[in-house]
């Protein structure tokens, strides 16, 4: 069984594995499929049509099957990787051990935000950014400078409190859990963290930048978390519901699964807080 591990708890050889396997899909074109399925989903959701990725009940179910399938990728270069997460509510700094050269590299440089060490800088000759919003071809960083603070603790216990999943209109402007984790409303978890890193990050094709994953491992962590404090509180819409994914509709692009299929995390890996 898989087991995600905070981040800033791995080991040198850990680290090092989880970075050969990454660029290995760079390498090999695999990573690039990714970016293009985020970027399309970004585009397409919206709040007054239909919504899969973003914007929408499905938020969470949809970033779970698309973690697993990263992880997936990983794991057939290198079985003994996984997904770290990120818990951004406690490495609040840009001299995290996160952001050093043996791992995913720290902040871009002034001028144009390029990174500048690490295994993903442009002077690596490892990390082109091909699916881009703009001509340049270098990963871009601006850690802090967007907006000053990530999310802390008490504001991530604040969401966990919610106790209904998603309500009405089921976009952007809905009150309940899943909005609140997705940053539309309320104290802007995933959102603002997105806007934190910047670069890349802060646009859809935000899995350029390789801590979009360990980011949503952590959301996804928190979704596990607010279902174990709330066991009688469950995934909505459960049907009947036009634009958004119903509890038992298939979801895109995979269409050939339901966030019914999704709810329970401990049928594909475990976190190692459980």
């Amino acid at each position: 069984m898989t087991v995600r591990k905070n981040q800033a708890s791995l080991t040198a050889d850990e680290k090092r594995r989880f970075v050969a396997a990454v660029v290995e899909l760079k390498r090999s074109g695999r990573y690039d499929a990714f970016v293009t399925t985020h970027n399309a989903f970004i585009l397409g959701d919206t709040d007054n049509g239909e919504r899969t990725g973003h914007r929408s009940p499905s938020f969470l179910p949809w970033h779970r099957r698309f973690l697993l399938d990263f992880e997936s990728a990983l794991q057939s270069v290198d079985a003994s990787v996984a997904l770290p997460y990120w818990d951004w509510s406690t490495d609040r700094s840009p001299r995290s051990s996160l952001w050093a050269p043996d791992f995913l590299g720290g902040t871009g440089r002034a001028r144009d935000g390029q990174v500048m060490d690490g295994p993903f800088a442009a002077s690596a000759g490892n990390w082109p950014i091909n699916v881009r919003v703009d001509g340049r071809t270098f990963l871009r960083r601006q850690l802090g400078s967007n907006v000053r603070e990530l999310p802390t603790r008490a504001e991530v216990e604040s969401v966990l409190s919610t106790e209904m999943y998603d309500m009405p209109p089921w976009n952007s402007a809905s009150d309940g859990f899943r909005n609140h984790l997705e940053g539309w409303r309320g104290v802007n978890l995933h959102n603002r963290v997105h806007v934190w890193v910047g670069g890349q990050m802060a646009t859809g094709v935000s899995p350029n930048d390789p801590v979009f994953w360990l980011h949503h491992a952590y959301i996804d962590k928190l979704w596990a978390e607010w279902q174990r404090r709330h066991p009688g509180s469950g995934y909505l819409p459960t049907g009947g519901t036009p634009d958004v994914v119903d509890l038992d509709e298939t979801m895109k692009p995979w269409n050939d699964v339901r966030p019914a299929d999704l709810l329970d995390h401990t049928a594909h890996y475990t976190f190692d807080t459980d």
